[in-house]
């Protein structure tokens, strides 16, 4: 027996290859479970989050700047604090100036404004007197010098001229003066021409006063009116009158 089977050849314990179909299905098997396998990593590996690279292109965010700078400049905006003193100093100078100045135009202003009330108050007083004192005068003008030697007519001239004299005292101790411009030239800032009389010599000369004039300080209360000088015309050929006949 032992001799028989070693004379025997050994049966082969490899199987038969599979046909070529079943070959083919295997393949296609192995290649299916391939292809789920890779799909089913692809679904995972969607699943998860996929965190996207920076886009080289894209300006990076600006580095914030730091305190110091910022304090820096914030430094050189606000105002020195001893200048700004200095500078409210100066504006509180220049009003005080101009205040004191203010009140020194309005002392003055008040101190002339009484004075003018002192030389001027009794203006509009004085300027009704004056009537008065032209009425005297016309009075004692009136009187014919014939009849100025009679004792009764005397006595009353002289008590009107005795007023006269009073009242013209008491103008001049209120700085009241008479103008009497008889004889002087003509001066349009006190006199009033309200005639020309025709004379030889000097144009422009008062030669009658019709009403005297008076100021009060120094201004013009009254202007006197008066008649002035002029130069006789010349006669042209044809105004020539023959006298001789």
């Amino acid at each position: 027996m032992n001799e028989q089977d070693s004379g025997k050849e050994p049966k082969s314990t490899v199987e038969n290859p599979p046909t070529d179909g079943t070959l083919a299905r295997d393949e296609s098997d192995d290649i299916a479970v391939g292809v789920n396998q890779t799909t089913a990593v692809d679904e995972s590996v969607a699943a998860e989050p996929v965190e996207s690279e920076p886009d080289a292109d894209a300006k990076e965010p600006c580095a914030p700047k730091s305190d110091s700078g910022d304090q820096v400049a914030e430094g050189d905006d606000e105002e020195d604090p001893v200048e700004k003193l200095r500078a409210e100093v100066a504006e509180s100078k220049n009003e005080l100036l101009r205040a004191l100045a203010e009140t020194e135009n309005l002392r003055k202003r008040a101190e002339r404004e009484r004075a003018d009330a002192g030389k001027y108050a009794i203006t509009g007083f004085a300027r009704e007197m004056l009537a008065v004192a032209d009425n005297l005068r016309r009075a004692i003008e009136s009187v014919p010098e014939e009849l100025r030697g009679e004792a009764a007519l005397a006595t009353l001239l002289d008590g009107i001229a005795l007023t006269e004299k009073e009242l013209l005292a008491v103008f001049d101790r209120h700085n009241i003066r008479k103008i009497d411009p008889l004889g002087e030239q003509f001066d349009h800032n006190f006199h009033q021409a309200m005639f020309e009389v025709v004379a030889e010599g000097s144009t422009g000369t008062v030669v009658k006063v019709v009403q005297t004039g008076y100021m009060i300080a120094d201004r013009l209360l009254r202007p006197a009116l008066v008649g002035v000088s002029a130069a006789p015309k010349e006669k042209g050929p044809g105004q020539h009158v023959d006298t001789e006949a």
